[in-house]
């Protein structure tokens, strides 16, 4: 049923554009909380690629290391002599997230300083090519 005067010009009846603003907002709003869900590392590392199909191993502390030799565990920086400390008694499994500019005998000098506090198997995470 048509009510007079809600016609346009051209004799055909506007769109209901409701449902559609509707949608709009509600997928606007589920990205929003979805983007906010991610998780950041504390600053940029882009680690090398692999051809590994492996999935990295959940839990243990995440030590990231940057192009410039910037260690963060946990989301806390500290410094090279502190890695072994930071993670004494914490977890046997410790994930290393290396940029792919860092210097790899800097990241292996690490690794021993970890073998060194107790940690028996360390993770490299990759990303995939």
């Amino acid at each position: 049923m048509r009510l007079h005067g809600s016609d346009d010009d051209d004799g055909t009846a506007p769109e209901n554009t409701l449902p559609l603003i509707n949608i709009v907002f509600l997928l606007l709003t589920f990205f929003m909380v979805a983007g906010a869900l991610e998780r950041t590392d504390l600053f940029n590392v882009s680690p090398p690629a692999s051809n590994s199909e492996q999935a990295a191993p959940d839990g243990g502390p995440l030590l990231l290391i940057g192009a410039d030799g910037t260690l963060a565990l946990n989301d806390q920086t500290i410094g090279e002599e502190g890695v072994g400390k930071a993670v004494l008694g914490e977890s046997k499994l410790v994930r290393i997230k290396a940029d792919a500019a860092s210097d790899a005998a800097f990241v292996v000098r690490l690794m021993e300083k970890l073998r060194q506090a107790g940690v028996e198997k360390v993770s490299l995470i990759t990303m995939e090519r």
